[in-house]
């Protein structure tokens, strides 16, 4: 994984999240602190083993981000493109790509655009290829629920990681665990 130069060693988040619903509002907590960096390009790596709840989150952070159609999973397309929140934002999928060479094809070269977003899951089939990651998001499946551990690889990873736990906070504090 790619840390920023001078970075210490990342401040890990950690959370037990009981079902969809709550992955969906994890996920929305991010879309809630996202929109206050809106000239920040940002890239999210989501990992998990298949049914962790990669998809379900990414679906919750782009409704947050007012997104107002389908979030169909990229499996097949690899890449889906949407515009919310006035931010171009990549939904990347990349579990069917056999060599991360394949990404050149995929027409990233905008991912730099001011307050862009990149979504991607499966990273680790193209992470040589990638831009560089912000917060890595990673899933994991106990029992019936999943545990969800961020960690912040860049500067701006921080800052989000930092926000997003004030937001979620928040949130507890109104009543939505």
């Amino acid at each position: 994984m790619r840390r920023t130069a001078g970075m210490s060693e990342p401040a890990l988040a950690r959370r037990r999240l009981a079902d969809a619903a709550a992955t969906a509002r994890a996920a929305s907590e991010l879309g809630a602190v996202l929109l206050r960096y809106p000239e920040a390009a940002v890239s999210l790596h989501l990992r998990g083993e298949l049914g962790a709840g990669k998809t379900t989150f990414a679906r919750g952070l782009l409704h947050a981000l007012g997104h107002q159609g389908r979030v169909p999973s990229p499996t097949y397309t690899l890449v889906e493109p949407y515009v919310a929140a006035g931010r171009e934002i990549w939904h990347l999928d990349l579990y069917r790509v056999g060599d991360g060479a394949e990404l050149d094809y995929l027409g990233l070269d905008g991912f730099d655009s001011p307050g862009a977003i990149l979504l991607v899951e499966w990273p680790e089939r193209g992470e040589d290829y990638l831009p560089t990651n912000d917060l890595q998001i990673l899933f994991q499946i106990k029992s019936q629920a999943r545990d969800l551990t961020i960690s912040p690889l860049t500067e701006m990873g921080r800052q989000l990681l930092d926000a997003w736990k004030r937001e979620s906070e928040r949130a507890a504090d109104a009543g939505n665990p």
